[in-house]
């Protein structure tokens, strides 16, 4: 995958389009260029992202619209996008979920009514700058690449948060997928194309970046550095990294079936051992009485074991169970339109 810095004012080419790839039965007006945004508990951040957006969308050659998915957010996000989005120049979308289903379903939710040839992907809280939008869509706009990710060059956070981070993704990138850049990806845009192919793969229980990168494309790196967060707090916690690692362990590798017949095999060759060491004594009339604990002590190991090899197989098991129901990842409540009332060519 090829690295790019960004470099001088922005003119986007436009990209001839396969009329047979799927996409948005109508627009408004003609969209190039659409960015997903998942809101939840970012009614401090809202005002500015909007500004940002719109003053983005007066800058790039070609059609723009924001689409914000509001994840069932506890605070007053969603009144504050409905007073901001009218007035704001800004041609937009406004979904709202019955309730809170998690980012990556937000992402699919925004997604599925986006209407541009590109899309991108940024979250609410301003940590990854609006210009790295720009930067993508100048990647896609190319031609040469299908996805453009953002690859952390830096972070202007805590010690002890980005050592966690650090940790976190080199663990997935040695387990689950190698390809993920050092630092994971928050942030990526691709094409209409690539957005066709993700929503038609109806997965529950995954992780989307994973299925991103599972279907393959060509992939450019565009480097940029984490900001420090303006306002409020992070909602990745460690419930939920742990949670998103679990979920892509069990969608995209067979780490646990492998460890468990590791598990298995030198239980075997332990045992085998044992007996051979326990037959010699026996032999050599070394042998005393046999006593309780070990016994029990072996039981306990052995129910153990079976517990754990349960409790992997049940695992699959109960996600292929979930992806048979065909439930929908989101349902979505409220889907609102903001047309611009300026025009959004520069």
């Amino acid at each position: 995958m090829a690295r790019h810095e960004a470099a001088g004012p922005v003119v986007l080419p436009q990209q001839r389009i396969d009329p047979k790839v799927a996409r948005p039965a109508s627009a408004e007006v003609a969209v190039t260029y659409t960015v997903v945004v998942p809101v939840y508990g970012n009614e401090a951040t809202i005002p500015a992202l909007i500004s940002r957006l719109a003053t983005l969308s007066h800058e790039i050659d070609g059609g723009f619209e924001a689409v914000f998915v509001v994840d069932g957010s506890p605070d007053g996000s969603l009144l504050l996008l409905r007073r901001l989005l009218p007035d704001s120049g800004l041609q937009s979308q406004l979904v709202t979920l019955s309730r809170n289903y998690g980012s990556f379903a937000a992402v699919r939710a925004g997604l599925a009514v986006a209407q541009g040839e590109y899309v991108a992907v940024m979250a609410a809280d301003l940590q990854e700058p609006v210009s790295l939008v720009e930067d993508i869509f100048r990647e896609l706009s190319t031609g040469e690449y299908d996805v453009a990710v953002g690859v952390r060059t830096a972070r202007q956070d805590p010690a002890m948060s980005s050592t966690a981070s650090r940790a976190f993704w080199a663990f997935y990138r040695r387990y689950v997928q190698k390809d993920l850049p050092a630092g994971g990806v928050d942030m990526f845009g691709c094409t209409r194309q690539v957005v066709t192919e993700l929503l038609q793969l109806q997965e529950s229980n995954t992780s989307l970046i994973g299925l991103l990168y599972w279907l393959g494309f060509r992939r450019a790196e565009v480097p940029y550095e984490r900001q420090e967060r303006e306002e409020g707090k992070s909602g990745w916690t460690l419930k939920k990294k742990l949670r998103y690692m679990n979920d892509s362990i069990f969608s995209f590798t067979d780490l646990p079936i492998t460890l468990l017949i590791t598990a298995g095999l030198c239980g075997v060759v332990g045992s085998l051992c044992a007996g051979v060491a326990v037959f010699a004594a026996w032999a050599s009339g070394n042998v005393q009485v046999a006593g309780y604990t070990p016994l029990m002590l072996v039981l306990f190991l052995l129910c153990s074991l079976i517990l754990l090899a349960l409790g992997i197989v049940g695992s699959y098991v109960w996600r292929t169970y979930e992806n048979s129901k065909g439930r929908p990842g989101a349902v979505p409540m409220h889907h609102e339109r903001f047309p611009a009332l300026v025009a959004n060519h520069g």
